[in-house]
């Protein structure tokens, strides 16, 4: 790993950084790359390998019987890669890489939502300026949603609603998947698709593991395909004895309990089920868990914009409450304009310090929440008149 981090910052041009790339037998990483030529490129890392076409590889592997465990070492040129593709643009959302030589390589990989608003919205234009590109990373816009929403309205029993029922229905149709302090469209579908998903797998798999399979980002995966089968075995409620549930009334009975759990938990008005009031952020220290401590180590809670794969992924386990809490998230936003190095910008989630009592520990948690950026400091004239010095002297 040391040689190719080596060979990577020593790279001379796109076939020296490859070789870099190449040394890294794991983990697997997509790692772009960008030159004053002009190329652009983005290859995986890793060394990948096929398993027997019978090998199921999500299920544990039998490693007695001489075919499961047999692999198909490839060669490096077989990692997926793009170099200077026609469309122009690079990117990376953890998604499914296109398949090589026929072969979709298995993976944890997350759903196409954000590499699909990522493509559809760099396709619209070819003038983009820093600013553009801060938008878009602060973008909160969920067209997966909005698609799920599509089909899970089509089973509601109109004639079944409430008068609240309706307003929350009308708001859903009207959505546009974004994700804003003041929509309320993302409070009703995070609440109805927790419910659908207990309604749906909690009986099979009992309380626990059912917590623990809403904490994986399988579950992401499922809840678009899992909405649409009309036959799957999971609708049926086990805990109901000589009755077959439907989907029907599987997503029936779970819009209901989520229009009931939310006046609960907001109050009667829909028009005050905002997504600032359960979705939020807070930056936790390890000394932070203890009460007394909380205030003097944790950074927030802020009300947060953003949700699960949107491109401003600030990510959130389902829970009962209806409550949201952030529990990751882009760990850094940067900007680089390789023509205007000096006036990059960043911005980090709290601050630069990691000792509570400097000013530079949560300086930067305001702005990193409301999508704003500061000028990084890359001239050395300015770094040493804008900012304090630090000498270590020997005793």
């Amino acid at each position: 790993m040391l040689e190719a981090v080596y060979a990577l910052s020593h790279s001379k041009n796109l076939d020296d950084f490859r070789k870099g790339v190449s040394l890294i037998v794991a983990p697997g990483l997509n790692i772009m790359y960008g030159d004053a030529k002009g190329n652009i490129a983005w290859n995986t890392s890793g060394k990948l390998y096929k398993l027997d076409n019978a090998v199921n590889p999500n299920f544990i592997l039998n490693g007695t019987n001489g075919i499961d465990d047999k692999k198909e070492f490839l060669d490096f040129s077989k990692n997926p890669h793009a170099i200077n593709p026609s469309w122009n643009y690079v990117y990376s959302a953890n998604n499914q890489p296109e398949a090589v030589d026929g072969y979709l390589y298995p993976g944890y990989y997350l759903p196409q939502d954000r590499a699909k608003r990522i493509s559809g919205l760099l396709e619209q234009k070819n003038d983009w300026t820093k600013e553009d590109v801060g938008q878009m990373m602060n973008d909160n816009i969920s067209n997966g949603a909005t698609d799920i929403v599509r089909n899970l309205i089509p089973t509601l029993e109109l004639k079944s609603l409430s008068a609240n029922e309706n307003q929350a229905l009308s708001i859903l149709k009207k959505w546009n998947g974004s994700n804003n302090l003041k929509d309320i469209a993302p409070t009703i579908y995070n609440k109805w698709i927790y419910d659908y998903l207990k309604n749906t797998f909690r009986d099979e798999l009992g309380e626990a593991n059912f917590k623990m399979l809403l904490s994986t980002h399988i579950i992401k995966q499922v809840i678009a395909s899992q909405s649409k089968n009309e036959n799957s075995i999971w609708w049926d409620d086990k805990d109901t004895k000589n009755k077959i549930e439907t989907r029907t009334e599987i997503l029936n009975k779970s819009f209901h309990q989520a229009i009931s759990g939310l006046e609960n938990q907001l109050g009667k008005d829909v028009n005050s089920w905002t997504w600032d009031k359960v979705h939020t952020l807070e930056h936790q220290h390890p000394l932070g868990k203890v009460a007394l401590l909380r205030r003097f180590f944790n950074v927030g809670p802020f009300k947060a914009s953003g949700s699960n794969e949107v491109i401003n992924n600030l990510m959130f386990d389902f829970t009962d409450s209806g409550k949201y809490s952030v529990k990751a998230g882009p760990s850094t936003r940067r900007i680089i304009d390789f023509s205007d190095i000096e006036n990059s910008m960043s911005i980090l989630p709290t601050g630069q310090s990691g000792n509570p009592f400097s000013k530079h520990y949560n300086d930067q948690a305001e702005m990193y929440n409301s999508g704003k950026f500061r000028k990084m400091k890359l001239n050395k004239e300015e770094i040493i008149k804008t900012s304090t010095k630090l000498v270590f002297a020997p005793k």
